[in-house]
Order: structure tokens, then C-alpha cells, then sequence
């Protein structure tokens, strides 16, 4: 309640055994960020991070097996619902990103 921000990451990373997958999305399926939650936040101008990629639909490969497999239809860490949404902001949020990598990189390498 009163969060002015809601990020999250993905549940499973690339290369992890496929063995912690069901481990893993058990423990985590009740934080999906979805449209309850944003709406627990009480703040209409809430804005939804994540750091990308993001499970949020059935359209890739993963993500379709993900949704057999584990139930997750319309989304895994995040509903496909949020990740669209206007409160979504996580391409600026990875436009950001790569202009604080360049700064970095000219601060550490121009020395």
C-alpha cells in the first residue's frame, strides 16, 4: 500500500536448471504483478520496472511452455495486462539503462 513503484524480475533465468523451475514458481506465483496489486498500491499514478526480458505473455517459446506446464496463462512474473498497461515503463526504463552503461563506460575507460 502506498508504493509509488512496483518492480520485479523474472522468476526463472536463462540457463538455470529446469529442475528449480517448479520449485521456484511455486514459491514466487502468489507476487505476480498484476492488476490486484497494482491496485493495492492505492496510488493511481503507480508505475511498473522490470529489468527485461519478462515473461508477460505465451508468445514465445518459453513463455507458451511456461503457461502449459505451470498454469501461468497471461503472464509469469507479470501479467501481459501490466506490462502493456500505461503504467508500464519499462522501456524507458532500459533506454535509461543503456545511457548510464555509456556514462560509466566514458568515466571508467577515459582515465
Amino acid at each position: 500500500e502506498g508504493a509509488d513503484f512496483i518492480y520485479t524480475d523474472v522468476w526463472v533465468s536463462m540457463g538455470e536448471a529446469k529442475e528449480k523451475w517448479a520449485e521456484r514458481i511455486a514459491l514466487l506465483r502468489d507476487y505476480q504483478v498484476n492488476s490486484k496489486m497494482m491496485q493495492l498500491t492505492g496510488n493511481p499514478e503507480v508505475k511498473f520496472l522490470h529489468c527485461l526480458p519478462a515473461f508477460h505473455d505465451d508468445q514465445t517459446t518459453l513463455g507458451k511452455k511456461m503457461a502449459e506446464e505451470f498454469g501461468l496463462h497471461g503472464g509469469m512474473e507479470v501479467t501481459d495486462e501490466v506490462f502493456e498497461s500505461a503504467a508500464s515503463i519499462v522501456f524507458d526504463q532500459a533506454e535509461n539503462r543503456m545511457h548510464t552503461i555509456k556514462a560509466v563506460m566514458v568515466a571508467t575507460l577515459s582515465k
